[in-house]
């Protein structure tokens, strides 16, 4: 059984390490120095930090679980700008991961949806993402589920840019 929901504080630690491990899995291989990728997973998915991102609130995380699991997440971060973005109430899917041994089960649309909903319902407007270039796998779901390249941008891990596609949906 799939279920979704709002992440509190008390699931800190779990959106932690869910962070952690998602964001290796489908990034860390394009990082080429091993230690860049440490620095990055230990700057932005410690528990510190993480209960910071939950105190704030303009983020709103998801979790998806498969039979109670904790298998991914998405974040949100609401009233998020960007030049290539003509909405003034857009929301920004900062990120969107599912364990790779889960994205088989095909679960990313259903929490996507999930998102969609939840922008829709504070009156957002439209959602827009940034998807490394090389994320082949990443383009196409984006692509199928109706988002429009709009730009590129630069995504700085340690000093190092990776040019990533800005993608935007009207919601």
């Amino acid at each position: 059984m799939v279920r979704i929901k709002i992440a509190t504080k008390a699931d800190t630690e779990v959106l932690a390490l869910l962070g952690r491990l998602t964001w290796a899995e489908s990034h860390g291989h394009y990082i080429e120095d091993k230690n860049d990728v440490l620095k990055y997973l230990n700057e932005h998915f410690s528990v510190t930090k993480t209960k910071q991102n939950l105190d704030n609130p303009k983020l709103i995380f998801c979790i998806i679980y498969v039979d109670d699991l904790p298998v991914g997440y998405a974040k949100l971060v609401v009233n998020a700008l960007n030049e290539n973005i003509a909405s003034q109430n857009s929301v920004q899917l900062e990120r969107i991961f599912i364990l790779n041994d889960f994205i088989p089960l095909k679960i990313g649309k259903q929490l996507l949806t999930f998102v969609e909903e939840k922008a829709k319902s504070l009156q957002l407007d439209t959602m827009w993402l940034t998807v490394y270039i090389k994320n082949e796998r990443a383009i196409r779901f984006y692509e199928k589920n109706k988002f429009k390249n709009v730009g590129e941008l630069n995504f700085i891990v340690n000093g190092k840019g990776y040019e990533n596609i800005i993608f935007s949906k009207r919601l």
